[in-house]
């Protein structure tokens, strides 16, 4: 926890709760739709399978195929990337890195502030900063649902610095505030799913290993006082 927070800390800004939540099977579904259509396109799921995905979304081969297969694979292999390293190293100078494991690495809060906390920079190469993760080298996958957003900047310090206060969002997007947030929260449930699928069946698994130990503590119980009723 130490190391995260000094992690988080030379990064700046304060987690926002994502609200995911792995039992909602809908959001996880819209989570899928989301990623595909916005987030596939530079940045593959090299441990996640369409078939497992399928299974675990309750989706069929053919909505999975029809809808969420961009990349023209085969059922059964792993959620890549059209992006080719040609084209990633002429556009962001490397392979945008593969996302599988984010949601492990850094959070459930930070995926949904950090897709919160795009603005509009020029200064920067293409167009775009990040308050938690400052300059990075993507620009916001989303903005025609959240909007624009510019930094309100505060007054230069003596060295002549400024940060961010906050963002201000000057052009509406598709999407009100909320059915953004809606929206941040059930990719950040997918990116949490495809970062552990099997943590689906183990919680369903932990219900009826809980029911289990107490009917088995009620019957050591029972055990107990039958065997000690008569010592004295």
């Amino acid at each position: 926890m130490f190391a995260a927070s000094l992690a988080f800390a030379s990064e700046g800004g304060n987690l926002q709760q994502s609200g995911a939540r792995l039992d909602d099977r809908a959001s996880l579904q819209r989570g899928a739709q989301l990623y595909i259509n916005y987030c596939s396109g530079c940045h593959s799921l090299k441990y996640l399978r369409y078939s497992r995905m399928a299974e675990d979304l309750g989706l069929s081969e053919d909505e999975v195929m029809g809808n969420l297969n961009m990349s023209g694979v085969k059922y059964g292999e792993t959620i890549g990337t059209a992006m080719t390293p040609e084209h990633a190293q002429q556009a962001f100078g490397k392979m945008p890195p593969d996302l599988s494991l984010i949601a492990r690495v850094r959070g459930n809060d930070w995926i949904y502030t950090y897709l919160k906390s795009f603005y509009l920079d020029e200064t920067r190469p293409v167009g775009w900063n990040n308050t938690l993760f400052p300059n990075v080298s993507m620009p916001n996958p989303l903005w025609e649902m959240q909007g624009l957003q510019h930094a309100v900047l505060s007054k230069p310090s003596a060295s002549g610095e400024a940060h961010v206060e906050r963002l201000e969002l000057r052009t509406p997007g598709t999407q009100s505030a909320e059915q953004y947030d809606q929206s941040v929260r059930d990719i950040t449930a997918f990116l949490a799913y495809a970062g552990e699928p099997a943590a689906l069946k183990r919680q369903g698994l932990g219900v009826w290993v809980v029911l289990f130990l107490a009917a088995f503590t009620l019957l050591a119980y029972m055990v107990k006082k039958e065997y000690w009723k008569d010592v004295h």
